[in-house]
């Protein structure tokens, strides 16, 4: 009973990527005191059953039993579970208790001698030769009579002895469920550190004397990939690089009073140059975004694109397709809103009218992109659309291009978050920018680590261009390091937006979490060469953070974290732990003061004993210090409010 992990009552695929471990657990029970067996057979794209995994039991649930599987494939997966009644575990515990005791003794060894046999008679043709030669053996132990008693139930409890049984159990009344579905997609679904900017502003120049600015392109925003794969980074996300809208074209600071050298926002899509079918013309042609994907793919990062299914009031579907948006009472067509927030340059698309001719119009615009080398999309507002329009396209795209990705920007109730991921998107947007004391924090990261991680995956973005959050525009440069240290470490997927590193935290008024100057309405002219030479960047910090997480196989997990304690309420601890590689995070969330505590760590989620000692290396000062169970930590946000810990070696 209870079968996890399952979405949607199985109706949907379980989340997995190729090479990702995941739990399969399972309530399993039976009348009476025999034991049990239970293990979890896969079955991979190929149609091929995978050796089966035994299940064990879950120390801290009754009857609850658990295995780690881990798919060696692309592609759709089913799974099973197998549970059995057990004679020879019941034998066992039995024997262990009768033969002790001199009750029924040769009995005992008669009915375990029997049990042998069987499995003996069962043996595979391609079984290992030791694994017959280890059950003739304990056959030969139970009729020896003449061997000590003590010494026949010693050699019957050999640790080799319960690795051969393991291997080609007895099973009795056996039982079946499932299938139930998996999908395994490429890793990058699940692992990868993001980076955003608009191409309009790298290589942008103003001219000293007039203040004009000069739009940059994407050949000038090509040139910016190389310092974008030197920090590490593996995806660059462009807001949509399409033409903008002119009607209701909004000013700096989302004023409705722009100047006629405002570019607007590249969210309201289409203008008499086109829609999301086309480039606009300051960001150059169809040529020059190929030469830019083609850089990037050179440099190891990946593409992606932003899908925003919207519309500026003249964009070319206003005209051709006036059914496809919501007409108001007094005629014209309702522009979107977010209250308090207005979008006067947007009109949403109403499914409802015509979904048919929608739902082919936006395949074809997404497989345009595809056919330019985009393999993943991040999706503006996808909570605003029919939810079965996302199963349906995602699964059209994954018919035939299961390599595409898609993000879903989506913050909005946890029911639609949650159903996002369910229907197809590969990654979500998630509370993390809102969570920032400690407790909300392990709270969250629990949360998306073991609850809800079958159905949706976790990027954490450290800032947007819409979110500025108010612990970085007070903080200083520390809360920075801070927010960086734990999205990186704590998510796989993370992200970046452009000018995070030069530590941009100006609001354009206070409790707002919108950028002064953003960069939504105009082009950021930066110089990063200055900043680098003057020391005001966070390049070097972000670099590191990739550095290791490339390193470490732990940090590309999801499912692998686990929450220790400290004695203060703003020093955080997790660890995550992939064989033997183990990484603990702590964390000061104070970026004001300095803190000192001591940190207590439940070793066996580690992998340890609550005995050991061992060796850690800070993976960013590079200090070696020996910990157990309890240790001291002092972290001073002016110097480094993080510590990344690896686990070297046990003393």
């Amino acid at each position: 009973m209870d079968v996890t992990p399952l979405v949607d009552l199985g109706r949907q695929p379980a989340k997995a990527t190729r090479g990702e471990t995941f739990p399969v657990g399972a309530t399993v029970f039976r009348e009476g005191h025999d034991s049990l067996g239970a293990e979890v057979v896969m079955t991979g794209p190929d149609g091929v059953a995978r050796p089966p995994v035994r299940m064990t039991r879950d120390g801290d649930v009754p009857d609850r039993w658990v295995a780690p599987v881990t798919p060696d494939a692309e592609g759709p997966w089913r799974f099973e579970v197998h549970a059995w009644s057990d004679p020879l575990g019941t034998w066992q515990h039995a024997a262990g208790l009768k033969i002790p005791a001199g009750v029924d003794v040769e009995l005992m060894f008669t009915e375990g001698r029997l049990l042998f046999e069987r499995v003996l008679a069962d043996l595979p043709a391609d079984a290992p030769a030791t694994d017959r030669e280890v059950l003739e053996g304990a056959v030969e132990v139970c009729r020896d009579v003449e061997r000590p008693v003590e010494a026949r139930l010693a050699a019957l409890q050999d640790p080799e002895l319960d690795d051969v049984l393991l291997r080609h159990p007895l099973r009795e009344h056996l039982t079946v469920e499932g299938p139930f579905p998996a999908y395994a997609d490429r890793p990058r679904a699940l692992f990868g550190s993001w980076y955003e900017f608009f191409p309009r502003s790298e290589g942008a120049t103003r001219d000293e004397e007039t203040g004009k600015v000069t739009s940059g392109d994407l050949r000038t925003a090509a040139k910016r990939l190389d310092a974008v794969a030197a920090m590490g980074f593996d995806v660059i996300y462009l807001p949509p690089v399409h033409p903008i809208g002119e009607v209701n074209r909004k000013g700096p600071n989302n004023t409705l009073t722009p100047g006629p050298d405002d570019p607007g926002s590249p969210w309201a899509i289409g203008s008499k140059d086109g829609g999301h079918d086309a480039i606009h013309p300051d960001l150059g042609t169809f040529e020059d975004f190929d030469a830019f994907v083609a850089r990037a793919r050179d440099l190891g990062l990946e593409v992606a694109l932003d899908l925003a299914l919207q519309c500026a009031p003249d964009h070319p579907w206003v005209t051709s397709h006036p059914e496809w948006f919501t007409t108001r009472a007094d005629g014209t067509i309702a522009y979107a809103e977010n209250p308090p927030k207005k979008y006067q340059d947007i009109y949403p698309l109403n499914f409802d009218n015509d979904p048919v001719g929608i739902c082919r119009e936006m395949l074809r615009v997404v497989k345009l992109w595809m056919s330019h080398g985009v393999r993943i999309f991040r999706v503006d507002n996808p909570h605003t659309k029919p939810v079965a329009f996302w199963e349906w396209l995602l699964r059209e795209v994954r018919r035939t291009d299961p390599d595409v990705l898609f993000l879903a920007e989506a913050f909005t109730r946890p029911a639609m978050m949650r159903g996002l991921g369910a229907v197809g998107f590969h990654q979500s947007y998630t509370y993390f920018t809102w969570r920032t004391a400690k407790w909300e924090i392990e709270d969250y990261l629990r949360e998306l680590a073991h609850e809800t991680s079958p159905m949706m995956r976790p990027n954490f973005f450290v800032n947007t261009p819409d979110i500025l959050h108010a612990y970085l525009q007070y903080g200083g440069p520390a809360a920075f390091k801070v927010r960086a240290a734990l999205a990186s470490t704590g998510s796989p997927s993370w992200g970046v937006y452009a000018g995070y590193e030069l530590f941009e935290h100006v609001a354009v008024r206070p409790g707002s979490e919108e950028y002064l100057d953003s960069e939504k309405y105009q082009v950021r002219v930066r110089d990063w060469d200055a900043a680098e030479a003057e020391g005001r960047t966070l390049a070097p910090y972000l670099t590191r953070l990739n550095e290791i997480r490339r390193e470490h196989p732990a940090l590309q997990q999801l499912r692998d974290l686990a929450i220790h304690s400290s004695d203060d309420e703003n020093v955080l601890v997790f660890s995550k732990h992939a064989g033997d590689d183990v990484v603990i995070s702590v964390i000061n969330l104070d970026p004001h003061a300095a803190r000192e505590t001591t940190v207590h760590l439940d070793l066996p989620a580690l992998g340890l004993d609550w005995g050991d000692s061992f060796v850690v290396h800070d993976e960013i000062t590079g200090q070696d210090w020996t910990w157990s169970q309890h240790n001291y930590v002092r972290l001073d946000p002016a110097r480094e409010p993080a510590h990344v810990l690896s686990v070297r070696r046990t003393r």
